[in-house]
């Protein structure tokens, strides 16, 4: 693993554990179903305004009711706010509160947001679960701020400024605990199969068209931000890898998984599923499946890895394993401290250098106008276009 750059330091910030200007940060994910009757309505709030029928939201959910209708992912999260609780409290900042709001299921973002307003917090960080670039993971999380601060307003309240944390996916906190786990996955399979396994970075397929769009306007092009942000993961974990193993010739791709939407238009490629045909007919002995796109066990990693690619790997004779994600990993918790500190430090005017392996660099703090454009023009908080203070 490439040793961690100079920061400003990070030595200090950590020492120093002044979160200041925030007085509170918000964990902003996507939810999900946490039994059989959640699941339909789950899947109106995601696909509120498309106009898809009932009766096919319920042949959607079939794969949340293979699992009882619960989705990992508000588990998952819970644990996730234990760690960073456990972790503010270890190493400071020791009285600050974490929150935790949801776009699609309880806890509801605008109620959280109601709840940090109500207890007179004026400044709030906000670490969305999506560690890169692109629409879905980046500007619409800023729009439902967006909305969930103007239904306050509605309200009579006035809601805190929000900025929201920078992209972490080539912080040394979110990548090491993967190489970790592609490690331990290596080590599971039979001895024989280890040193010719493939790796199969996965993330979540988005249209080509918002790829292309995806980060600041000069990131766009082919794949945009969110394909070479990916890439630049991969490279990193692989090469990791490498060095640990001592297998200078391992191959690897970034594939593809979880697709949606109408058939004719043009998705990211290859599927996972079908790049293990293609390594079953160029005899590639075995795979370990690393879902480097998603920061816990969302129903896309059950449902799309651990049970149809599995099948299809199984199918086909080809031994797999699937690698961990990050989930609530301390040093994931410890990283996120880093960007809250890394963020307060900058917002009070001290010049830092954050934490960021790999060829791209640390994000920028402050989504510049143009960035991962929206389907349709929609207000959008914690950007240079926002238009809240």
């Amino acid at each position: 693993m490439p040793d961690q750059p100079d920061a400003v330091p990070t030595g200090t910030l950590l020492a120093a554990s002044d979160a200041t200007p925030y007085d509170a940060l918000l964990l902003l994910s996507f939810g999900g179903p946490e039994g059989p009757d959640d699941v339909v309505p789950f899947l109106q709030n995601v696909t509120r305004g498309r106009g898809i029928p009932e009766e096919r939201l319920k042949e959607v959910g079939q794969h949340y009711f293979l699992f009882d209708g619960i989705s990992p992912i508000n588990e998952q999260n819970r644990h996730l706010l234990d760690a960073l609780r456990e972790d503010f409290a270890e190493h400071g900042p020791a009285d600050l509160p974490v929150y935790w709001g949801n776009r699609n299921w309880a806890p509801y973002l605008t109620d959280a947001l109601r709840e940090i307003t109500r207890a007179g917090h004026r400044r709030v960080a906000v670490l969305a679960t999506s560690a890169y670039a692109s629409y879905s993971g980046c500007r619409q999380y800023r729009e439902n701020l967006a909305e969930s601060i103007e239904a306050l307003r509605a309200e009579g309240l006035e809601p805190p400024r929000v900025d929201k944390l920078r992209h972490y996916f080539n912080h040394l906190g979110f990548v090491r605990p993967m190489v970790d786990g592609v490690l331990k996955s290596l080590a599971e399979l039979p001895q024989e199969l280890r040193r010719g396994a493939h790796l199969a970075f996965t993330t979540h397929s988005i249209p080509t068209a918002a790829a292309d769009t995806s980060g600041p306007p000069e990131a766009h092009g082919e794949g945009g931000a969110y394909v070479a942000q990916h890439l630049d993961v991969a490279r990193l974990i692989a090469d990791a890898v490498r060095e640990a193993t001592g297998v200078d010739d391992r191959p690897w791709e970034l594939v593809y998984q979880s697709r949606s939407g109408a058939p004719h238009i043009p998705w990211l490629e290859p599927d996972i599923c079908d790049h293990l045909e293609a390594l079953h007919g160029a005899g590639a002995p075995a795979v370990v499946m690393v879902p480097i796109g998603f920061v816990s066990d969302h129903m896309e990693v059950l449902y799309d890895l651990d049970t149809e690619a599995t099948a299809k790997a199984a199918e086909l004779g080809l031994p797999v394993a699937r690698s961990a994600t990050v989930g609530a990993d301390p040093r994931f918790a410890a990283a996120v401290r880093e960007l809250l500190l890394e963020r307060a430090a900058a917002e009070r005017g001290a010049a830092v250098r954050p934490c960021a392996l790999g060829a791209l660099g640390p994000s920028h703090d402050l989504c510049p106008v143009g960035c991962c454009p929206a389907r349709s023009p929609k207000p959008a908080a914690a950007g240079a276009d926002s238009p809240f203070a």
